[in-house]
């Protein structure tokens, strides 16, 4: 288990991409100007973890700019209005204010407009300027035990999310050291590295930026082999750990908003109290650490009807080679799946054949036999799994 999942100050201080997901991308301007070193006391990797484990917060608020370069091949614009591919490029800022469990508000920033996701108690906003909608959702019982940032799934956009997701790695698989101290957002910190010892990984490097005060991560980097220039990051540009005033979490409907109001979640089965069992069923993984790759089946993702390999997809009609394809029910209107997918490199080996997706922190294999294998690994790795 991570040091940070027992920690929930650590896992929520500041909302992170499942309210980007909910809201949407954009660029933003920001910068991750480089500081002198400052001089710290010595601590161990171990130290560093303790730390972070130990860190009690009451409230934070500030800035926080993502950065991605991950090398995605241009066939991403296949698909617009996607919020997955426009987080994976470019950059975006995000103003963050965090109230303990029951008070935050995420506020992704464009140069439209701005939106905003706020969980005040049982109460969950979600706002978009550009067209003056809101909706609003009171939280039921088995939902006010999570942050907003927990109500939908997403990917990390934060340092402190990316942190927990790493440091749950840390096992004889992770060399773990300090590297050079920093100063990230006025605050002078120490840097925790994470390297993965198996080649198989695409992964060089994450580095930690830690607060030497107040022991929280300010900065999350993410290094690809063979680059001196992360492909991922995520830092603090301004912070401030004093709490927040209340009417930072107050949504105000502005004039001539549109409000649609969403029924609370029940719990599964209609029984109070009832947990879904973690983890998808029809995802299993194979390997273990930075070289795990996820295997599932993309028919069962597309209402069980094969979508590769000149095999029928949804409609019935081919998915690949060129051919038409219909895209499946909630896809983009837009989305040319055949195009999507005909875009990618054809790949074959004594496991069969398919198509490649490559990038420069993880790779995608869509086999002709209706499977999709992903993981931070190289094709080699996704071969080996698709054998099994």
């Amino acid at each position: 288990m991570s040091v940070l999942r027992s920690r929930p100050v650590l896992r929520w201080l500041v909302p992170a991409t499942a309210a980007v997901a909910v809201i949407g991308g954009g660029a933003a301007i920001g910068t991750f100007a480089a500081e002198a070193e400052p001089s710290l006391p010595p601590r161990t990797a171990a130290q560093l973890l303790v730390d972070l484990q130990t860190s009690r917060l009451e409230g934070v608020s500030g800035t926080v700019v993502q950065r991605a370069d991950l090398g995605l091949p241009s066939l991403v614009g296949l698909i617009p209005g996607n919020d997955l591919t426009s987080m994976l490029t470019g950059t975006h800022t995000l103003r963050v204010w965090y109230s303990g469990p029951e008070r935050q508000r995420v506020a992704l920033l464009d140069t439209l407009g701005e939106q905003d996701v706020i969980r005040n108690g049982r109460d969950l906003w979600t706002w978009e300027s550009r067209t003056n909608t809101a909706r609003h959702r009171t939280l039921g019982d088995a939902e006010t035990g999570r942050a907003a940032s927990e109500a939908r799934p997403s990917l990390p956009a934060t340092p402190q999310q990316a942190a927990d997701l790493a440091l749950a790695a840390i096992d004889p698989s992770t060399q773990v050291s300090v590297g050079r101290s920093a100063t990230v957002a006025g605050q002078d910190a120490y840097e925790l590295v994470l390297q993965p010892r198996d080649e198989g990984s695409l992964v060089h490097q994450l580095r930690i930026a830690i607060d030497a005060k107040q022991h929280v991560p300010l900065r999350f980097e993410v290094l690809a082999k063979g680059s001196d220039q992360p492909a991922f990051e995520m830092a603090f540009t301004q912070i401030d750990y004093r709490r927040p005033e209340a009417d930072q979490f107050t949504f105000n409907p502005p004039p001539g908003v549109t409000v649609t109001e969403e029924k609370a979640e029940r719990p599964a089965g209609g029984r109070p109290g009832h947990v879904e069992p973690a983890g998808d069923p029809q995802v299993r993984a194979v390997g273990t650490g930075w070289t795990t790759v996820l295997v599932a089946r993309l028919d069962e993702a597309v209402g069980g009807k094969p979508a590769v390999g000149g095999k029928p997809a949804v409609g019935g009609k081919p998915a690949v080679g060129g051919k038409p394809a219909v895209p499946p029910a909630g896809a983009a209107p837009d989305m040319d799946l055949s195009k999507l997918l005909g875009g990618l490199a054809a790949v074959k080996g004594d496991w069969g054949s398919g198509r490649l997706l490559t990038s420069k922190l993880f790779s995608v294999l869509l086999t002709d036999d209706g499977r999709v294998l992903a993981g931070a690994v190289t094709p080699e790795r996704l071969y080996q799994a698709a054998r099994g």
